[in-house]
C-alpha cells in the first residue's frame, strides 16, 4: 500500500481535479521529481506520515493549526493507494546496485537541488520505468514512491476513503515531532 497527501475538493471522483489520483500537471514543475513536459509526477510513501511531514515542512517556525490544511476550497487529505496492479515496474533506488548501475550516489538521490533530481527522474523515466522507490530526506527509513502518471496511474486504486487533514490527526501528530512543529 502506499499513501498520498492531495488536496481534496468535496466528493470529487478519483481522476478528477481535488480527487487522491489527480495529477496537476499544470502546476508542476519545482517539484522534486517533476518534468512535466514529459511526464506527470505524484508523489507517494509507505508510510503514511512521510506525505505529511513533506507537506509541513512548508510550515517550519510556526505553530501549526487545523486550518493551516485548507488552501480556497480544499483540505489536504491522506488517503491509502493500492498498488499492487503495477506489479514490479519500480526501481527502486535504495538498492546499492541500482544506484551503482546508474553511477548514483546516495547524496544525488535525496538532494534538495531540483535540477540533480529532475535529472535522475527524467533518465529512470528514459530507461521505461512506472516510477521509482528513494528514501525520504526527512526520515531515511521511511521510503517515499515517485510513480510517472501515464505509466502508473491506471494501474492505482483507492483503497481508502481520504482522511481529512487536521491537528489531532495521528501522521500530523508524527510529522509535527519529527521535523520540529508545534501544533495549536
Amino acid at each position: 500500500m502506499l499513501f498520498r497527501v492531495f488536496p481534496r475538493l468535496g466528493d470529487s471522483a478519483p481522476d478528477d481535479p481535488g480527487g487522491p489520483l489527480f495529477v496537476p500537471r499544470a502546476d508542476q514543475g519545482p517539484g522534486r521529481h517533476d518534468n512535466p513536459d514529459s511526464y506527470g509526477a505524484v508523489y507517494l510513501s509507505r508510510v503514511a506520515t512521510s506525505p505529511v511531514a513533506e507537506l509541513m515542512r512548508t510550515f517550519r517556525r510556526q505553530r501549526i493549526r487545523s486550518g493551516d490544511f485548507r488552501v480556497e476550497e480544499a483540505t489536504f487529505s491522506l488517503v491509502t493507494i493500492d498498488e499492487s496492479d503495477l506489479g514490479d515496474e519500480l526501481l527502486d533506488l535504495d538498492e546499492p546496485g541500482n544506484l551503482a548501475v546508474r553511477k548514483l550516489r546516495p547524496s544525488t538521490v535525496a538532494t534538495r537541488h531540483r535540477e540533480i533530481t529532475q535529472e535522475t527522474a527524467a533518465s529512470i523515466f528514459g530507461e521505461g520505468h512506472a516510477g521509482f522507490e528513494w528514501w525520504s530526506a526527512v526520515e531515511a527509513s521511511w521510503i517515499n514512491v515517485t510513480l510517472f502518471a501515464e505509466r502508473s496511474v491506471a494501474a492505482l486504486r483507492v483503497h481508502s476513503e481520504p482522511e481529512p487533514l487536521t491537528t489531532s490527526h495521528p501522521a500530523v501528530r508524527e510529522a509535527a515531532e519529527m521535523i520540529g512543529l508545534s501544533i495549536l
